[in-house]
């Protein structure tokens, strides 16, 4: 099994960057496809990007294409994200996830791929 941390979250003026990382213990971490999903208050726990185990491909929700990048170190165990240009509507608990499995089709954004969750991190991007 794996065991998943995020980091980095806070508060940041719309316009502004930040990194998150998400820090997993175990050691077959370099055969999970990873990914962010993100959750707002009243709101469902949404994609926001993933990547295949090698790195070679990553995926980005609509939303915050061009803005935000995923990437990862297997030699670190670490994911990483990072988001400019925030804006408020970004403003969300952000979550990261592992899946035992290689992506098929579009299944890097569903929930239900991921077996493994951390406990989140608060982003807060204010106007």
């Amino acid at each position: 099994q794996v065991q998943l941390v995020e980091s980095g979250g806070g508060l940041v003026q719309a316009g502004g960057s930040l990194r998150l990382s998400c820090a997993a213990s175990g050691r077959t971490f370099s055969s999970y496809s990873m990914g962010w999903f993100r959750q707002a208050p009243g709101k469902e726990r949404d994609f926001v990007t993933a990547i295949t185990t090698s790195g070679g491909t990553t995926y980005y929700a609509d939303s915050v294409k061009g803005r935000f990048t995923i990437s990862r170190d297997n030699a670190k165990n670490t994911v990483y994200l990072q988001m400019n240009s925030l804006e408020p509507e970004d403003t969300a608990v952000y979550y990261c996830a592992g899946a035992i499995t290689d992506y098929r089709g579009s299944d890097y954004s569903y929930r239900g791929t991921y077996a493994y969750w951390g406990q989140g991190t608060q982003v807060t991007v204010s106007s």
